[in-house]
C-alpha cells in the first residue's frame, strides 16, 4: 500500500473499541470511531474512510440500515463485527453490501486477516490488464470468455464460465446463494439453491486442483462462496 488506510470502527461497546483501536493503530493505520449509528453515517460522509468495521446491534440505528445507507453512495468496503452469528443476520449483512462477517468473540489475527482481504480490493494497483482476474496461477480473461491454468485452456459449458466470472468480478468477497442465484438465473431462482450447489460442484472439478480441498471457490456454510485472489499453497 503507498499510503496509510484509515479505518473507521463502529461499535458502541467500550471494551470492543478499547481492544480493536489499539490493534488496529499497532499494524499502522488511522482509526476513527463512532458508537452510534447516526455518528457513522456522519463520519463516513465528512471523512471517508478506507474500510469500515461495523457491529450489527447499534443504540441508535441497526447497523444493516447502516450498512444499507453508506451502499447508497459508496463501495467502501464494510466488515461486520457482531456478537449476531445466525445464518439469517449473516445472509441479511452481505445481502446489504457487507464485504464480509466476523462473530464475536473473535480472534485478533482473524480479525486483522479478513481487514487486509477488504483492503487490497480498493487499495492495490489496477491491473493494467483490463479484462482480466487473476487467481493465483488461474486467469479469467472476460474479452475472450477463457479460463486459463498458466497457458493451459480449461474448458467451461455458458454457465460455468458465468459463475466463475460473477464471483471473479468479486474478490475475496462472499457472495450470498441468493445474490449469485439472481445473477446468474434471474430473480426467479433466489430459492433453488441445488442449482448452485451442482453447477459449483461442476466448476470446481474443472478449475480445483483438488476439488474436496478448493483454494480457489471457497465456501462460507450456509451463507455462500468467496473466490479467494492469492490462494495459500
Amino acid at each position: 500500500m503507498n499510503r496509510v488506510a484509515r479505518i473507521l470502527l463502529v461499535d458502541d461497546e467500550v471494551s470492543i473499541q478499547r481492544a480493536v483501536t489499539p490493534l488496529l493503530r499497532s499494524r499502522g493505520y488511522e482509526v476513527d470511531v463512532a458508537g452510534t449509528g447516526a455518528d457513522a453515517l456522519k463520519s463516513a460522509s465528512e471523512r471517508p474512510p478506507d474500510l469500515i468495521v461495523l457491529d450489527l446491534g447499534l443504540p441508535d440505528v441497526e447497523g444493516t440500515e447502516v450498512c444499507r445507507r453508506i451502499r447508497e453512495d459508496s463501495a467502501v468496503p464494510i466488515v461486520v463485527l457482531s456478537a449476531r452469528g445466525s445464518e439469517a443476520d449473516k445472509v441479511a449483512a452481505l445481502d446489504l453490501g457487507a464485504d464480509d462477517y466476523v462473530t464475536k468473540p473473535f480472534g485478533p489475527e482473524e480479525l486483522l486477516a479478513r481487514i487486509r482481504v477488504a483492503l487490497r480490493r480498493v487499495m492495490s494497483p489496477t491491473d493494467p490488464e483490463v479484462g482480466r482476474v487473476r487467481l493465483g496461477d488461474l486467469t479469467i480473461d472476460y474479452d475472450r470468455r477463457r479460463v486459463l491454468r498458466g497457458d493451459e485452456e480449461i474448458r467451461l459449458t455458458p454457465k460455468e464460465f458465468e459463475l466463475l466470472s460473477f464471483l471473479g468480478r468479486n474478490p475475496d468477497r462472499v457472495m450470498t446463494h441468493r445474490a449469485i442465484l439472481k445473477a446468474i438465473w434471474g430473480p426467479n431462482a433466489v430459492n433453488q439453491s441445488e442449482h448452485l450447489w451442482v453447477l459449483m460442484a461442476q466448476l470446481r472439478k474443472k478449475v480445483e486442483l483438488d476439488p474436496s480441498h478448493p483454494r480457489y471457490l471457497v465456501s462460507e456454510p450456509w451463507v455462500g462462496y468467496r473466490v479467494v485472489t492469492d490462494p495459500a499453497d
